[in-house]
């Protein structure tokens, strides 16, 4: 027998078998290990890296505040204004430290926070926590009451930080996800609580509460409720496009029933250098105007086709108004481009104003629409 085609005729047969086996195995299914890699790869999306990329920017916020409270005697009735008997029963206050809690995030390296005014401005100790669990003491930086905007800082260095978006960009539809700290349960997980909705409206103007102006909101559906001011509001980049500050509620309830506003971060970012350079912002100056909204009456008299605008009811001597050339009369119908609906309207608008801003005001005065310039000058200049 030839030896050498034996030979030949095996290695074919083994090489032949080989082969075989190697077709059979890239046929069976894949391990378990490969399976769940395969799994895990195919559940990322957008918004879980988004989520990934800025949950360790999120932090805790929890703050003590001194709070001074009036309490009438009543036995101060008996004595009407009697400054004898007043010293004994007249009115009493009393301070008391109250506990409290929000959101915040880190837009830089060495410790700079954004939260709300409403959660930390007023505050007499700050406390930071962040997703590594660690707990910083922080420093109110500046806050600004109108605007419900406050910047912190923390002493740290090549800490996580988020990048902030362009609001102007945003669309109707996108995806929307809110960070925060609902209710503290920051505080179990050392970890932000995440939920995710859509761009619901922008521009949105809410009326003025408490002195606060609340104009051209981000509205979304993502779940937002107490505990998540000052969270951020991320689009599906990673950006930030918001700060979560109020939610929409029916009656005496804190609880989400629907929607939540954030405050566009362009509206932020010029505030918050603001911050970071004076500790405030300016808005200590005087107009000189004395206005009243234009009611039915009003409209009719001046042959206005709606009830509209304002009504300058009366200017002072050498103040702002006189100098932009207002008069007595004049309706105000517009401000900065800016439709004047009512009296709250302009309210608004001149609150978010800074001193030395110059108004740009659109004025109905005998028959005709004029434009002219009103500068906001410091008070007692």
């Amino acid at each position: 027998m030839d030896t050498g085609v034996s030979t030949v005729m095996k290695e074919n047969f083994a090489s032949c078998l080989l082969a075989a086996i190697v077709t059979i195995v890239s046929a069976l299914p894949l391990s378990a290990q490969n399976t769940n890699d395969n799994i895990s790869s195919s559940r990322k999306n957008a918004i879980t890296i988004a989520v990934e990329h800025a949950s360790p920017a999120v932090v805790g916020i929890n703050v003590i505040e001194v709070r001074e409270y009036q309490v009438r005697d009543p036995f101060s009735n008996f004595f009407g204004e009697d400054p004898f008997f007043r010293q004994f029963f007249g009115n009493k206050s009393y301070q008391q430290e109250v506990k409290g809690l929000g959101s915040g995030f880190i837009i830089s390296a060495d410790g700079y926070i954004l939260t709300n005014d409403h959660v930390a401005g007023n505050a007499k100790e700050i406390t930071v926590t962040l997703t590594n669990g660690e707990k910083y003491s922080a420093e109110l930086v500046g806050t600004d009451y109108v605007s419900d905007i406050a910047l912190l800082k923390i002493s740290g260095k090549d800490l996580p930080y988020v990048s902030l978006g362009n609001s102007d960009e945003v669309m109707i539809g996108e995806w929307a996800i809110a960070f925060g700290n609902p209710f503290g349960l920051f505080e179990n997980i050392d970890k932000p609580i995440v939920t995710v909705g859509v761009v619901s409206a922008k521009g949105m103007n809410l009326n003025v509460e408490n002195n606060r102006s609340y104009r051209g909101l981000i509205q979304t559906d993502a779940v937002i409720n107490s505990g998540n001011s000052g969270g951020p509001l991320l689009n599906a980049a990673g950006e930030v496009i918001g700060i979560n500050t109020l939610i929409y509620t029916a009656g005496v309830s804190q609880a989400y029933i629907g929607y939540g506003f954030a405050i566009p971060i362009n509206r932020v970012k010029p505030i918050m250098e603001e911050l970071k350079s004076k500790g405030k912002v300016e808005r200590n100056f005087w107009t000189g105007l004395d206005i009243q909204p234009v009611d039915a009456r009003i409209a009719r008299y001046f042959n206005l086709a709606k009830a509209e605008g304002v009504i300058v009811s009366d200017v002072k001597e050498k103040s702002p108004a006189e100098k932009s050339g207002l008069k007595a009369g004049d309706i105000i119908v517009e401000v900065n481009g800016v439709k004047i609906q009512d009296q709250q309207t302009i309210v608004a608008l001149f609150q978010e104003a800074r001193s030395g801003d110059t108004m740009k005001l659109k004025v109905y005065r005998d028959k005709t629409y004029i434009m002219t310039n009103l500068t906001l000058e410091k008070q007692g200049k």
